[in-house]
C-alpha cells in the first residue's frame, strides 16, 4: 500500500497536521521509520516497510534528529542547561523500556534505583541518588502483575518522600482499576476511587495519566491530573495512509465511547460516525446487536481506549464487514491483550490493530497485523512543562 496523506473532498478542509505536505504533518512524514521487532533484536528499516508474516509487527519511532511541530520550545534548545536540572526521572519495572525512551527524549540519565522482591514477593525500594528538593517523576503503568506494580509504586512514591523530595509526580501511562469507576450494580465497590486514595497518602503530589478510562476518574484524586490524549499519535500516523477522507468512518465500539470517537473523527477531516450497538452480560464478554450508521464500501477505523481480550473489537469488526466495510482498522492507547485476544485480533478480520506503548506489549503477543506507535515524546514533552509550570493543555490544541 502506498503512503500518503488523507485528501479531502471539495468543501472539506483537513487539519493542517495532515495535509499532503510532509512538512505540515504533525510527525514529518520524513521522521518516521519502522522498528521491526525480531527475537532479541531490533532493526531498523526503511518507512515502506510492511510487516512480516512471521508475526513481528511494526514500531513506527521518532527520528532522532526531527521532532513533531508541537514539541518545539525555546527551552528545548537549552540542552546545556539540563544537566544541572533539579528534574529526576525514576523508572519502575513495568514498563523500563517506555522509561528509557522518555528520558531519551528529555535529554536525562534515568535516575539510579533499586527494585527487588523477597522470597515472599514483598517489595523492596531503595535509591541510589540524593533526590533531596528535587522534582521527581515516577514512570510506572499500573499494568500486569496489576497489584505487584500498583504496590511498587506505592512504595516508590514513599521512598521519595521520605528522601525529601521537593514534589512527587506519578506518571502512569496506564491507570489499572479504571473500568471500576462507577457502582452499576448493588454492593460493588469502586476500585478506581481507591487506588486514587492509595496513590494521594502514599504522598504523591501530581498524577499524570494516559487515555483514562473515562474522565471522571480524575475527579477521585484529591491532587492535580494531567490528562494526557495520545490521539495525537495515532492521527498522525493513520495520516500517513493511503486512506481518502471521503472513504473513511470512525466507529465506536459501543455507545459509551462515543465522546472519544467523536473527537477523533473531527481531526479526521471531521468524518463521519457510526457506533456498534453493543449488549455486555457480563465482564469481558460482548454481544453485538446492531450498527448505527453507513460503512458500505467504507474504510471504517475503530476506536477505543483499549483493548483486553478483544471480544469488543472483533465482533465489531465482523459486525462492520456484514455491513459492507471495505476494511477495518482498530485503534487503541493501551494494549492489554488478556487471553484470548490474541487469536481473535489476528483471526483476519482487521486489517491493521493500530496501539501505543503505554503497556509493554510481549513479542509472543506480536502479530502480522500489529502495529505499535510509541508516545515517549509526548509523555516527555508533557512532563517537561509539568516541570517548568507551562501549559499542557495546548499541546492537544
Amino acid at each position: 500500500m502506498a503512503s500518503m496523506a488523507l485528501t479531502s473532498p471539495p468543501g472539506v478542509k483537513i487539519p493542517s497536521y495532515m495535509a499532503a505536505s510532509s512538512s505540515s504533518s504533525l510527525f514529518s512524514r520524513s521522521s518516521i521509520s519502522f522498528r521491526t521487532v525480531e527475537s532479541r533484536s531490533r532493526i531498523c528499516v526503511s518507512s515502506s516497510a510492511k510487516c512480516n508474516l512471521n508475526g513481528n509487527a511494526r514500531i513506527p519511532i521518532i527520528n532522532e534528529t526531527t521532532l513533531p511541530k508541537y514539541f518545539d520550545s525555546s527551552r528545548l534548545e537549552k540542552s546545556a542547561s539540563r544537566a544541572n536540572t533539579k528534574l529526576k526521572l525514576f523508572s519502575g519495572t513495568a514498563n523500563p523500556s517506555l522509561s528509557q525512551e522518555i528520558a531519551w527524549y528529555m535529554g536525562l540519565e534515568l535516575g539510579k534505583i533499586s527494585i527487588k522482591r523477597f522470597a515472599d514477593v514483598e517489595v523492596y525500594v531503595q535509591l541510589k541518588e540524593s533526590v533531596r528538593g528535587c522534582d521527581v517523576f515516577l514512570v510506572q503503568p499500573t499494568c500486569t502483575p496489576t497489584n505487584e506494580n500498583l504496590m511498587e509504586l506505592l512504595i516508590m512514591v514513599d521512598a521519595c518522600r521520605r528522601a525529601s523530595a521537593k514534589k512527587v509526580t506519578a506518571v502512569i501511562p496506564y491507570f489499572g482499576y479504571a473500568r471500576a469507576d462507577r457502582k452499576t450494580q448493588g454492593r460493588e465497590s469502586i476500585a478506581a476511587k481507591l487506588v486514587a486514595n492509595l496513590i494521594t497518602e502514599a504522598g504523591a503530589d501530581r498524577v499524570l495519566a494516559c487515555d483514562l478510562h473515562s474522565g471522571q476518574s480524575m475527579g477521585y484524586f484529591d491532587i492535580p491530573v494531567d490528562h494526557v490524549y495520545c490521539q495525537p499519535v495515532i492521527l498522525d500516523y493513520l495520516a500517513s495512509k493511503s486512506i481518502s477522507s471521503k472513504d473513511l468512518v470512525v466507529v465506536s465500539p459501543d455507545v459509551g465511547g462515543v465522546a472519544r470517537a467523536r473527537a477523533f473523527a473531527k481531526k479526521l477531516s471531521d468524518a463521519p460516525l457510526a457506533i456498534v450497538d453493543k449488549r455486555r452480560h457480563g465482564h469481558n464478554v460482548a454481544e453485538v446487536m446492531n450498527l448505527i450508521g453507513d460503512v458500505k464500501g467504507k474504510v471504517a477505523v475503530m476506536v477505543d481506549d483499549m483493548i483486553d481480550t478483544a471480544g469488543t473489537i472483533v465482533k465489531g469488526a465482523a459486525l462492520l464487514h456484514e455491513e459492507g466495510a471495505r476494511e477495518v482498522y482498530a485503534c487503541c492507547t493501551h494494549a492489554v491483550f488478556s487471553p484470548p485476544a490474541i487469536e481473535r485480533l489476528s483471526s483476519g478480520l482487521l486489517q491493521e490493530v493500530i496501539v501505543t506503548n503505554t503497556l509493554p506489549v510481549a513479542e509472543k503477543n506480536y502479530f502480522p497485523q500489529l502495529t505499535i506507535l510509541s508516545v515517549a515524546n509526548l509523555l516527555g514533552e508533557t512532563i517537561w512543562r509539568v516541570h517548568d509550570d507551562s501549559s499542557v493543555s495546548s499541546i492537544f490544541l
